[in-house]
């Protein structure tokens, strides 16, 4: 049985190392995109994972589509029309300065799907997870629609589904976020969030924590998984919880909470090369750990090292294995050269 992902991709073009926009006079260019990278990750973990988005036809949709079956992701349920790929540019941070993000995706092939451009029953044949993030709703209302529809026929078929809140202030406000997820996530069994998704998206707020000094209360994060779970009857509800001490150094640690339990990880101190992707290798080393790992406390500690892992490669997508997860997850965090 196969994992479905549902999202956008988008060409990422970064200046150089830690240069700044108006520093570098080329830029990388690579592609990213939370559904996509969920996909690959799960691929490199050798899942069987197809990727549902819509590309234009010429040759840098083909390219997005070339990328993707490099890493083994499917890539035949594929909607190709339109006329353009969204874009988004990234300034890296270091130390105390933050990274930016400047997206360029109005009038995207995907932004500019309709719903007849995906046949879900075709889609989900085969299938027995399907992944959404809260970025693909906040594009505009016809996604919205789209992923509500996509969402309806997964349930109807008793496929699992996952959600990421993944809140993004540049997409939607938090009315507009709260109206949508709303009606999204009470199809939701498993449902991820970082430490300010819940409070951004529905308000609600863990106590006793200040995310921009980096205070964290484990207990104020536990009563935030039971009003989800109380509120949209989710099964299984996910948090992950990042210490930001600069942009260079994080302290990194999530909550799994199930069957009224609450497990939490251990805590990784990261260096960080590239911090964007790392909550969706997350959202798949979950994904991957609920559907072979039986033990909750196993499932949070591969999520996390998955994650951890993700922080220290560059570009979007999370380039390790199953063997490597493991073994951070199991204790070897030295980084000691493998010979």
């Amino acid at each position: 049985m196969k994992v479905i992902t549902f999202g956008e991709i988008m060409l990422r073009l970064a200046p150089h190392g830690y240069y700044r926009f108006g520093q570098s006079n080329d830029f990388e260019a690579s592609f990213g995109g939370c559904a996509a990278n969920v996909a690959v990750s799960l691929a490199n973990f050798q899942e069987e994972v197809s990727y549902i988005t819509k590309l234009p036809k010429h040759a840098i949709g083909q390219w997005a589509v070339d990328e993707l079956k490099r890493f083994g992701v499917d890539t035949s349920l594929i909607c190709r029309g339109g006329n353009r790929l969204g874009i988004y540019y990234l300034e890296k941070g270091a130390s105390q300065r933050a990274s930016q993000v400047i997206y360029d995706r109005a009038h995207s092939s995907f932004s500019e799907a309709r719903p007849e451009d995906f046949d879900w029953s075709k889609i989900f044949r085969g299938a027995d997870w399907f992944h959404f993030t809260g970025i693909t709703p906040a594009l505009n209302p016809s996604i919205a629609n789209i992923t509500l529809e996509a969402c309806q026929k997964a349930k109807k078929l008793g496929l699992t589904i996952s959600c990421d809140l993944n809140f993004r202030k540049k997409l939607w406000t938090s009315e507009q976020a709260k109206e949508t997820m709303s009606k999204l996530v009470p199809y939701v069994d498993v449902c991820i969030a970082n430490e300010e998704d819940a409070d951004k998206v529905f308000g609600i707020k863990a106590s006793s924590t200040n995310v921009l000094t980096g205070e964290l209360s484990k207990e104020g994060y536990e009563e935030v998984a039971k009003k989800l779970q109380d509120t949209f009857g989710c099964q299984t509800i996910a948090i992950t919880l990042r210490k930001s001490l600069s942009a260079s150094e994080n302290l990194w640690s999530a909550m799994l909470y199930e069957n009224g339990k609450t497990y939490f990880s251990k805590e990784y101190h990261m260096h960080i090369v590239d911090r964007v992707g790392g909550g969706d290798s997350f959202g798949a080393g979950l994904i991957y750990a609920c559907r072979h790992l039986s033990d909750p406390s196993e499932r949070i500690e591969f999520a996390v090292a998955a994650s951890c892992l993700k922080h220290s490669i560059e570009g979007d997508f999370n380039r390790v294995k199953v063997n490597e997860v493991l073994t951070l997850a199991q204790g070897d965090g030295s980084g000691r050269v493998q010979r």
